[in-house]
């Protein structure tokens, strides 16, 4: 049957013209001109590769002060990455800040206080209100932050990108007047004066005519255990690793995030290139084909070193252009586990992987890949250079070898002290130049907060790998944080859990959820001990990663010994 659409008047009828209806572009945020051309003049000629996403956030988030809505969409369409890929990695890290359409961006200058253990006992809150209540908000940010490294120099802020040590709010006031806004470079060993001192002849000589094996079997001859944390001997991932084929990658993770810890910055502040010297042998060791440094955004000074360093390195000679690739991180406590850290090379949110397969097999881009901590490699040029009795001559307790403990908290004088790894919390306390004038020792933090709180008459523990698991904790990265009786241990407790609260990945249920009832279980005057107990079971046995597994030691150890403040 025909239609008749002139029955219908001459602006009728079954065919409609649609105007106003269509859809004039395609979903989704479009790409605005003016933030795409401002995002082709940052970039320039730098790679648009996959895994430098992150680095490219950096980009804009420095030049800007923030990462706009457009920007993300512009920096998706030259990197031709979807936006929802751009946004769930720029939501993920905490040093980016995302503003969307309609919203205020943050002021140009940003204050972030460490909130951590050490700090809080300095006065961190107290702080933290002052400034807020001093500065106008329109100008100035104040927001919390976890450790930042420099538990040595409690309390302690950042500034922009300088670190105002045993900060008070009359030296940020005056750091604003003065627009002290950077990062200050400390005095260290360059490459001109570690070359003067033989410097880089270890590995030119294994270059010429080392046996890789042999090497292995001095580090392993050494007693040298992975000093991130997990302890694992140094040597038995070299042949892990070289026994998969090719590429293959060696990474560093120089993301030092375990509050109380900073004996990594303590080094690379003074000797970056014993550092640099113990990764190239190791990546020779391995054949790597690419050597990753990853290096946490709280240590801009520490990037700097390194930046100018790893530059000495290449027109030196020593290294191809390239070879070894500094990456910065964003923020992110869990990339302190080596797969997270691997998927934040990538240009991920840093997210553990599931195990296996392991990363000798798969690893960085899916190659065979070595890992190793800051220290390590520090250690590793000392081994090659002076020989395994360095460490294994050394020994006290029935322990061999030394450690570099970060000590903070209620002592005299917080610093990095190297002594034997059977040292105790006294020797530790006396190394320190004992208690803090007025305070009296209650407890201590024998590795950080995943290792808990134990007390002060537990005192004759030496401090090292496989000692003290029989007590319910572990040396992890020998961030030792000494408390007094001034201080509560549940409060203490509290402290670490909101930072596992505030850091957890949000992968798996045990850890997300179970962090943040812990954080609200704990907030009672009096503790349900059974469910937090329940809690914590749940949390060990069901965690994906080390994260959500070591959170429960707080707890647990402050059940078992500070019952009476519960």
């Amino acid at each position: 049957m025909a239609l008749d659409n002139k029955s219908n008047g001459p602006d009728k009828g079954v065919w409609k013209s649609g105007k106003g209806k269509g859809r004039r572009h395609t979903k989704g945020r479009q790409l605005e001109d003016q933030a795409w051309g401002q995002v082709r003049d940052l970039l320039d000629a730098e790679p648009r590769d996959r895994d430098l996403l992150i680095e490219h956030l950096h980009l804009i988030q420095d030049e800007y002060g923030h990462l706009s809505a457009a920007h993300l969409r512009a920096l998706a369409e030259e990197m031709r990455l979807s936006m929802a890929e751009v946004y769930e990695v720029a939501t993920f890290y905490a040093h980016f800040d995302v503003v969307k359409e309609g919203e205020v961006p943050p002021p140009a200058l940003t204050i972030r206080v460490c909130d951590s253990l050490s700090c809080e006992l300095a006065g961190a809150q107290a702080l933290k209100s002052a400034l807020e209540d001093g500065l106008d908000p329109a100008e100035v940010r104040v927001l919390r932050a976890p450790c930042m490294g420099r538990c040595d120099t409690a309390p302690v802020l950042e500034l922009g990108h300088a670190h105002i040590d045993n900060a008070t709010p009359e030296k940020v006031h005056a750091a604003i007047a003065a627009n002290d806004t950077h990062a200050h470079i400390p005095d260290y060993e360059t490459y001109a004066t570690y070359a003067a001192n033989g410097g880089y002849a270890t590995l030119s000589d294994l270059r010429k005519n080392g046996d890789w094996e042999a090497v292995q079997e001095s580090v392993l001859a050494s007693g040298l255990r992975g000093l991130g944390g997990a302890g694992f001997p140094s040597g038995k991932k070299w042949g892990f690793v070289r026994g998969n084929a090719g590429p293959r990658y060696l990474t560093v993770n120089g993301d030092e995030g375990e509050p109380g810890t900073f004996k990594d910055r303590y080094y690379l502040e003074r000797t970056p290139h014993l550092f640099l010297e113990g990764l190239l042998i190791a990546a020779w060791a391995v054949e790597a084909d690419r050597c990753y440094i990853y290096m946490r955004d709280e240590y801009p000074a520490v990037l700097e070193i390194l930046s100018r360093e790893i530059a000495a390195l290449e027109d030196a000679g020593v290294v191809a252009a390239g070879y070894i690739d500094l990456r910065r991180g964003a923020g992110a406590y869990i990339c302190g586990e080596e797969s997270a850290m691997i998927e934040s090379i990538e240009g991920k949110r840093g997210i553990p992987r599931h195990r296996p397969p392991y990363v000798a097999q798969v690893g960085l881009f899916g190659q065979p890949t070595l890992v190793h901590n800051v220290e390590t490699l520090h250690w590793i040029a000392r081994i090659c250079r002076e020989g395994p009795e360095i460490l294994s001559s050394v020994e006290k307790n029935g322990r061999k070898g030394l450690r570099s403990y970060s000590v903070s908290g209620r002592v005299a004088k917080a610093g990095v002290y190297l002594l034997p790894a059977g040292s105790t919390v006294m020797d530790i306390i006396d190394a320190a130049g004992g208690m803090a004038d007025g305070h009296s020792f209650k407890a201590y933090q024998p590795g950080g907060p995943s290792s808990g709180l134990l007390p002060a008459h537990m005192n004759d523990i030496p401090l090292d790998f496989d000692t003290l698991q029989p007590h319910g904790s572990f040396i992890g990265s020998a961030a030792v944080v000494i408390l007094s009786e001034a201080d509560r241990a549940r409060d203490a407790a509290l402290n670490m859990l909101r930072f596992f609260e505030d850091e957890s990945c949000g992968q798996c249920t045990p850890c997300r959820v179970g962090c943040e009832k812990a954080v609200k279980l704990m907030q009672a005057d009096t503790w349900d001990q059974g469910l937090l107990e329940e809690l914590s079971s749940a949390m060990v046995d069901a965690s994906i990663c080390g994260l959500g597994q070591a959170a429960p030691n707080p707890i647990r150890l402050t059940m078992k010994h500070f019952a009476d403040e519960i």
